[in-house]
Formats: structure tokens, C-alpha cells, sequence
């Protein structure tokens, strides 16, 4: 069963951290490169930040140095710790397989809200 389950989000000031997880059912952790993606209101959605190997990490210009992408092979987890907030990382986060397509499965995301 394909499943995809996002938590961790929250409404954050501007300057503050939060950790993202992401539970990944087996059968799309164990053959894929993993990221994570977002979407804001009235924006397409983006690709955020996605982990090709245990030392590769590729993240958007937005968001490197503040962000840390994980994942976590025994738990079929995936993370992401984001710090140093702004007001323009506001959106719903999303996990899923690397170029994920709009046809592929998608879980309900997690909402992150950055006041300033």
C-alpha cells in the first residue's frame, strides 16, 4: 500500500526552527530518491530539497544553508529540519519520491506557517 503520512508543521515566528517528518510506506522508500516539496497559496508546487545519496543533498537556492534534508532507512522515515525561518517559506509541505509527477500518489502535506 502506497502511503505517504507529513507532520511536524505549525505556525513558527520568523527566525525559529521547526523539524518536518514524513512516514513513507516501504514500497516508495525502499526504490526511490526521497525529497521534499512545498506549495503556497496561488503558487505551483516546488521542489524544496531531495537526498540522491547518503553524502548527495541538492536544495533550492530559497532555502540551502537553512535547511537539512534526512532520511532514516530502519524507519523508512524522511526529515526535514528548517531553520532561520521567513515569512516566505509559509506553505504546505509535502514529502514524496524524486520528480514525483501531479498523477503520482500524494499525502495531505503538513501546513508551515511563518509569522514576521
Amino acid at each position: 500500500q502506497v502511503q505517504l503520512v507529513e507532520s511536524g508543521g505549525g505556525l513558527v515566528q520568523a527566525g525559529g526552527s521547526l523539524r518536518l517528518s514524513c512516514a513513507a510506506s516501504r514500497s516508495i522508500f525502499a526504490n526511490n530518491r526521497m525529497a521534499w516539496y512545498r506549495q503556497a497559496p496561488g503558487k505551483q508546487r516546488e521542489l524544496v530539497a531531495v537526498i540522491l545519496s547518503d553524502v548527495v543533498r541538492n536544495y533550492a537556492d530559497s532555502v540551502k544553508g537553512r535547511f537539512t534534508i534526512s532520511r532514516d532507512y530502519a524507519l523508512n522515515m524522511v526529515y526535514l529540519q528548517m531553520n532561520s525561518l521567513k515569512p516566505e517559506d509559509t506553505a504546505v509541505y509535502y514529502c514524496n519520491k524524486f520528480m514525483a509527477g501531479t498523477y503520482d500518489y500524494w499525502g495531505q502535506g503538513t501546513q508551515v506557517t511563518v509569522s514576521s
